[in-house]
């Protein structure tokens, strides 16, 4: 689970409920169906009108990138696997590759290597691997849409509820109790569209861009390993390039990582020796 879009919801609920409650507001006020017919129901059918079915098809697959927790993408590691095989082309030569492509899980790296191996040249190995990168970040954009104008809808759809309700509590101006009754039920209909746009749908969206833009990022660091690669360089070249994409505290561990490593091959040589 990604816990904080849990621990987010829950926040704004409790946020929400406590702000009515300080307000003197009843929380028994929301059990109001109308209201949540027009607002979910509502943006529900706005989406559908909004998109192709074969967009739509995808929301179950959103929400489960929304509510899982996704493995943060570990450059360090990356680093190290071009680092390694940087060394391991200048010995072997890039045909050597092939007896280490089956080690690659990731198909995008995977398929860099594939080429290198092909004897592709560099721009063509940019341009293929970039292009497959667009695709996908099409595909994350369409799927962010989605939440983006059903946050637009739904706000929208609470001013609608609120008229139809306040015409409702005009049909009944003789009774002032049940018309204030009637104007404060009118309103449920605004806080849940405000609410379900701006504090679900919209930050949804935003999630959804987040996860791509990282997503994303690393490929790019991909594309930079495997031309380096192609191209020849030294491990320390390799390092030094796609150390440019860490914070200064990712470097700090890359650094700590390899003095690591360094003293336990220094401590097995006194061993042998």
């Amino acid at each position: 689970m990604d816990k904080s879009t849990i621990i987010g919801i829950i926040l704004s609920i409790i946020a929400i409920s406590a702000g009515m409650v300080l307000k003197g507001v009843s929380l028994v006020a929301l059990i109001n169906p109308a209201a949540l017919l027009i607002i979910f129901l509502g943006t529900a059918a706005a989406v559908l009108i909004a998109f192709p079915m074969s967009t739509i098809k995808r929301i179950p697959a959103l929400f489960k990138i929304l509510f899982k927790e996704t493995k943060a993408h570990d450059f360090n590691q990356l680093i190290q696997i071009f680092t390694e095989l940087a060394d391991f082309t200048r010995r072997e030569g890039l045909l050597a590759l092939e007896q280490r492509i089956d080690e690659i899980d990731d198909l995008f790296l995977k398929s860099g290597l594939q080429l290198t191996i092909d004897g592709q040249t560099p721009d063509f190995i940019r341009d293929v691997l970039i292009e497959k990168i667009d695709a996908m970040e099409y595909r994350h954009q369409k799927g962010a849409a989605i939440f983006t104008q059903a946050g637009t809808y739904a706000p929208t759809l609470g001013v609608l509820g609120a008229v139809i309700g306040l015409i409702a509590a005009l049909g009944n101006m003789n009774d002032t109790e049940a018309l204030g009754h009637a104007i404060s039920a009118a309103f449920i209909a605004t806080l849940f569209g405000i609410f379900s746009g701006y504090v679900l749908w919209h930050p949804f969206a935003n999630k959804l861009k987040e996860k791509s833009k990282s997503e994303i990022q690393y490929k790019y660091v991909m594309i930079e390993g495997v031309l380096s690669v192609t191209e020849g360089e030294s491990p320390l070249v390799v390092k030094d390039k796609l150390s440019a994409y860490l914070s200064p505290s990712e470097l700090v561990k890359l650094n700590k990582n390899e003095g690591a490593e360094q003293e336990d091959i220094d401590e097995k040589k006194e061993t042998a020796g």
